[in-house]
């Protein structure tokens, strides 16, 4: 018979970490949305507005400080040299007309903006911005779907199947928890890391799924050992690459910056809920089936 380790005893109360996580997350995602209109905070890209780029050097702060009162939902990003971390430029993003944020930027700075030359200026409309915000939303929750439907295909158990969907699930909205504690507006793009962290999420979960409940060699710890020597090394490589990357392109890329940070945040969270919530999950299901 074999030996009952540590784990063996307290797998199922090891359950309870993230089951506390998820209904955490929920509350807050939906006291977040009874209080802000959405379960995020959304840039101009996803709301509309103006984007501005100036290709001049100022201090930030004192421009934050200055524009605040004249310019409704304000971001200000400095744009620097990532070996001298000397200021190339900076953005203005808000919801106000390109004429007015552009004016308000001339008489700060006491120059001409001309585009082309100096500044670069881009305006998205709010109605077209709504529209598109919608259609990834369809495309996150279509991805989702047919994700579980795969899922449910290749294994053909209900409970098996559940574990990797709410591990995935899990992954989401933890993610979108830690996103909106650490104040970061949404994008296009940050929607599009989403979309990737559903693929990021289930591979080591099914993985993990195939080697416990299709293999039959070995016993239930030595499956679930095994596959965490592959399933680490996995996530853990996918991990350090995206740390690695954030850290080069935060300098000039607010884009891929989002879609970096939404991917660790969410990569960490997946060594949680794979090899926490899915392997309790998967072992209280084996030793029920013998």
């Amino acid at each position: 018979m074999e030996k009952r380790n540590w784990h063996d005893r307290n797998y199922k109360k090891l359950l309870l970490i993230p089951i506390i996580l998820i209904l955490s997350s929920i509350i807050y995602l939906f006291m977040f949305n009874v209080q802000n209109g959405d379960f995020v905070y959304k840039d101009i890209s996803l709301t509309g507005g103006t984007s501005i780029t100036v290709f001049e050097k100022t201090n930030i702060e004192q421009l934050e400080l200055n524009l605040s009162n004249q310019l409704p939902d304000l971001t200000i990003r400095e744009i620097y040299e990532l070996t001298t971390k000397e200021q190339k430029a900076f953005t203005v993003e808000t919801t106000a007309d390109s004429d007015v944020a552009k004016q308000a930027i001339q008489e700060y700075l006491g120059i001409e903006l001309i585009e082309g030359d100096n500044v670069n200026i881009i305006s998205t409309g709010s109605s077209f911005s709504e529209g598109f915000y919608k259609q990834l939303l369809i495309a996150i929750l279509i991805a989702f779907i047919f994700m579980a439907l795969v899922i449910f295909i290749l294994f053909k158990t209900a409970i098996p199947s559940l574990a990797v969907i709410i591990s995935a699930f899990a992954d989401i909205i933890m993610t979108l928890v830690t996103f909106n504690l650490l104040g970061m507006k949404m994008s296009t793009a940050g929607i599009v890391a989403f979309i990737m962290l559903i693929g990021y999420s289930v591979d080591t979960d099914v993985l993990l799924t195939t080697r416990m409940i299709k293999r039959k060699e070995g016993t239930i710890n030595q499956r679930i050992i095994g596959s965490m020597k592959t399933g680490m090394t996995m996530t853990l490589t996918s991990l350090f690459a995206f740390l690695a990357a954030l850290f080069v392109v935060q300098s000039f890329s607010a884009a891929l910056t989002q879609i970096f940070t939404v991917l660790v945040i969410g990569l960490g969270y997946d060594l949680l809920n794979t090899w926490v919530t899915n392997v309790s999950i998967l072992k209280w299901y084996a030793e029920a089936k013998k």
